[in-house]
């Protein structure tokens, strides 16, 4: 026999058979009810009871919580990775006799939602695409779209570069095609939270007509993303997604742009990573973002990490923003003063977005309001300033009067967070609505007149008017004057010593001031939501404003850190030169004590003499310090920012590789030095003219020997590349000292100690020279090691020292450097011409693994030194 199953189960059983993947919030009267499932992982994420049903003899898990907490649990349940389906009662429960109709509502998800309770306010919550290209492998598409603020970006390219966006922009949620999961788990791995589309979503007809439906156009040459086929594809899943998760009101997102490429510095997801921008290594650790950050409005926030993430390429945009820091450090009075009207303003960003998705409430229409009034004097600083960039920004600002003048009109300055409160609209604004509130709230007087004129018409002085929840209004009479009471007056309640009665005037009055309050709240949300809807045509304006204040909040920012922290303005020259003066470490000089100075340190690079500094020295003394602050500085300069630095002069960096520390990748089967010689490989495949490359320690993850080697081979494939590429190499392989001798833009350089009795002393000051010397043992003592390990290193070194010279083993490196210089004299053999062209087009790169191919090149080197050798003894 079937068991029943209750109506109410029965329609939660088909809105949840919907919505499969998402945790199902199912409105009941007051409350939102989880069933099953996910009562039993709502109960435990929200740390609500857990109780039971019985359902036609099943039983059933529930968990529930008010409606009116929904702001509050909602954020727990998306911030714990949960897709949450809200389910509302699409009628009033007291207009039927059936069961209430129900639906999903909205659709809260990681990657898409609009409660200020999920979101952060100085970080983007991205909703990602990616579109993996079936023709193509090489290029994917990608798509970011924020529907919080309405930003909508879209690329494409391979695996490498929207891994560095994936990175960079930290998506909460990724889409992508069902089919794809292998592919995007090996590009990828696991790390993100992502969702499965069907394939029919990824086709260009579609995404074209999905695009220009929304955007209201033909094509989307006037965005410049219409060559860009993957992107599109990408870009239109993501609104796709959003009519699926029930976002349907989307007019705040009014453009979408391209993420220019060529237009920004490159840096990988390594050099990301290894540089600690915005993500730390470690817990408690302290970014680059944490130092300079001082933003003062959540939207200046989040375009400082966009800055960071997208650095600049173009030398009069970049000088552009450091002329504006400049006036800024020379006019400090009007740096505090547009400080000052920042502090005043709200998410403009966040706030109109909320207007276009009628998700905004009273208060924040004059939050709206009061930010738009702090425009108008910071507008008027900028069109004073004696800078031109300055005052093309006070030239576009907006001050929106006529939508500040009518919201000034239409709510009052106190309004409250619910509409439903009341009192929101202001007085006067409204006639009807100001003579129900007449009504209303003039009850008082007239039921006081209704009283005096009862008590003289009856004789009964002590005549009382009051109501309960049961009666309404009535009139009272102690019992002592009951024979005084008219006939016409209709006895509701008797009391122990008095009566209650009604009377037709009073039951109509209570009618008129019952409707009126009922009236009221009707009007009110229909004036309210009017007003949102007027408000719609200026999204543009607004946005346009929260973009200007943004950029000049981020400049004010790099103004207040330079004038606290001594940073000083980079020259920018056409040269690839990079020249900086007692550059310090923007990060670990605030976190030193105030009476420990950071010892500066000047470096030099350029093409033609100096490309290649090697740093040698002693453990902890600072080598990686050197090589991090170089790396900050260039970056902070072609952000728009002052540096830390006595002087700066450089060409613009297009690419910033680094190659710095060990990191275990286990999970995925590699070593730290399999991890060293990935990092390490992408960025001698990737060089160019105007690179900067960091590396540290290579070839620390294995053998001496082939340490040096691996170390010597890739310092020499730097410098003899066609592009010299900039490049500062610090090692703990002093033989890598040698290279001066056979290679002109390598120099030494060394990060000078003191040697004491016992001990020694780290300096931090970069000089010219090599060092000979680790102090590795010194380290270990400095680190507590006992005493008797301390002893027997020491002897064990010295055996070391004199069985193996390291003179020897240089001098076998620089030979075997002038062998293969050698190898270029000579013709090549037709025979071996073709050997060679077999032996090459035979490999199977994709599958190559790096030890296969070293092995490879060694064969092919030896197929070289044998002709060497034949053509040498003819």
């Amino acid at each position: 026999m079937a068991k029943k199953v209750t109506p109410l189960m029965k329609q939660y059983n088909a809105i949840k058979a919907k919505h499969p993947d998402a945790l199902l919030l199912f409105r009941v009267g007051d409350f939102y009810e989880t069933f099953g499932e996910d009562a039993v992982r709502a109960a435990k994420i929200l740390n609500i009871t857990l109780t039971a049903r019985n359902n036609g003899g099943d039983r059933t898990e529930l968990a529930g919580f008010p409606h009116h907490s929904l702001n509050t649990y909602l954020p727990k349940l998306v911030k714990a990775d949960c897709r949450v389906a809200i389910c509302d009662q699409l009628e009033d429960p007291k207009q039927t006799k059936k069961i209430v109709k129900r639906g999903v509502t909205e659709l809260v998800t990681p990657g898409v939602a609009l409660n200020d309770d999920i979101l952060q306010s100085k970080s983007n919550n991205f909703l990602a695409a990616l579109h993996f290209n079936s023709r193509n492998k090489d290029s994917l598409g990608i798509a970011f779209l924020d529907v919080s603020t309405g930003e909508f970006l879209t690329s494409e390219g391979n695996v490498e570069y929207i891994d560095k966006l994936l990175q960079n922009f930290n998506p909460s949620e990724i889409l992508f095609s069902k089919q794809k999961r292998k592919q995007f788990s090996e590009a990828f791995g696991d790390q993100y939270h992502t969702f499965h589309l069907e394939d029919w979503v990824f086709q260009i007809d579609y995404a074209s007509e999905t695009l220009n439906k929304h955007f209201n156009t033909k094509n989307l040459k006037g965005f410049g993303v219409d060559h860009l086929e993957s992107g599109i594809i990408a870009a239109a899943s993501a609104l796709h997604y959003l009519d699926e998760t029930q976002h349907n009101k989307l007019q705040h997102i009014t453009k979408i742009a391209r993420i220019a490429e060529e237009e920004h510095v490159w840096m990988d997801r390594f050099t990301i990573r290894n540089l600690e921008l915005y993500h730390a290594n470690q817990q408690h650790a302290v970014t680059l973002l944490d130092v300079i950050d001082k933003t003062i409005s959540p939207m200046g926030g989040r375009m400082l990490k966009r800055w960071m993430a997208l650095p600049l390429k173009n030398t009069d945009a970049i000088n552009r923003r450091h002329e504006v820091v400049s006036y800024l450090l020379d006019n400090k009075k009007t740096l505090t003063r547009i400080q000052g009207y920042l502090k005043k303003m709200g998410d403009l960003e966040r706030l109109i977005s909320k207007v276009a998705t009628g998700k905004i409430n009273p208060r924040e229409v004059i939050q709206l309001k009061n930010s738009l009034e702090a425009i108008i004097p910071v507008k008027a600083e900028a069109l004073q300033a004696k800078n031109e960039s300055m005052q093309v920004l006070g030239e576009q600002l907006n001050e929106c009067e006529l939508l500040r003048k009518k919201i000034k009109e239409t709510l009052v300055e106190e309004a409250p967070v619910n509409i439903l409160k009341g009192h929101a609209i202001a007085e006067g604004f409204s006639k009807e609505l100001d003579e129900l509130r007449n009504i209303a709230n003039g009850g008082k007087e007239y039921l006081d007149d209704m009283l005096q004129r009862e008590a003289e018409r009856t004789g009964i002085t002590s005549l009382k008017i009051a109501s309960n929840n049961v009666f309404g209004y009535y009139i009272e009479v102690r019992n002592t004057h009951k024979d005084k009471v008219p006939e016409a007056w209709i006895r509701k309640q008797t009391l122990v010593s008095a009566e209650r009665y009604i009377t037709e005037e009073l039951k109509e009055y209570e009618a008129k001031i019952l409707g009126a309050e009922e009236k009221i709240t009707v009007l009110e949300q229909e004036l309210f939501a009017k007003l949102v809807e007027w408000m719609l045509q200026f999204i543009g304006s607004v946005q346009q404003n929260a973009a200007l204040i943004s950029e000049l909040d981020c400049l004010c920012s790099f103004a207040a850190h330079a004038a606290t922290h001594n940073y000083t303005r980079p020259l920018l020259d056409d040269s690839c030169d990079l020249d900086i003066k007692e550059g310090r470490h923007p990060v670990i000089e605030q976190q030193l004590p105030p009476d420990s100075p950071y010892i500066a340190n000047d470096v030099f690079l350029d093409r033609e003499n100096q490309q290649i500094v090697m740093i040698t020295g002693p453990n902890m003394s600072g080598k990686s310090a050197i090589l991090r602050q170089t790396a900050l500085i260039v970056l902070l300069a072609q952000m728009g920012s002052f540096v830390p630095a006595k002087g700066v002069r450089m060409g613009c960096v297009d690419k910033i590789f680094t190659r710095v520390g060990a990191s275990d990748n286990i999970s995925m089967g590699e070593s730290t030095f399999m991890v060293e010689m990935n990092e390490t490989a992408s960025i001698l495949n990737n060089i160019s003219e105007r690179s900067l490359v960091l590396l540290d320690e290579i070839g620390r993850g294995t053998s001496t020997y082939d340490g040096i080697s691996i170390a010597w081979a890739i310092s020499e494939y730097l410098h003899e590349h066609p592009s010299r590429a900039k490049t500062l190499f610090a090692t703990h392989y002093h033989e890598l000292n040698e290279m001066t001798e056979t290679f002109d833009r390598v120099k030494n350089y060394n990060v000078s100690v003191k040697e004491l009795k016992d001990n020694v002393l780290f300096l931090r000051k970069l000089v010219p020279g090599g060092s000979h010397h680790s102090f590795g043992i010194h380290v270990a003592k400095m680190a507590g090691m006992p005493q008797a390990v301390i002893k027997r290193s020491n002897k064990i070194l010295k055996r070391l020292e004199r069985s193996h010279s390291s003179e020897e083993l240089t001098e076998e490196m620089k030979q075997l450097s002038k062998d293969e210089m050698q190898l270029s004299f000579f013709k090549l053999d037709d025979p071996l011409l073709e050997e060679l062209r077999e032996e090459i087009l035979d490999i199977d790169i994709d599958t190559l693994t790096p030890v296969e191919a070293l092995m490879k090149l060694n064969e092919i080197k030896r197929m070289l030194q044998r002709n060497a050798s034949v053509k040498m003894k003819k």
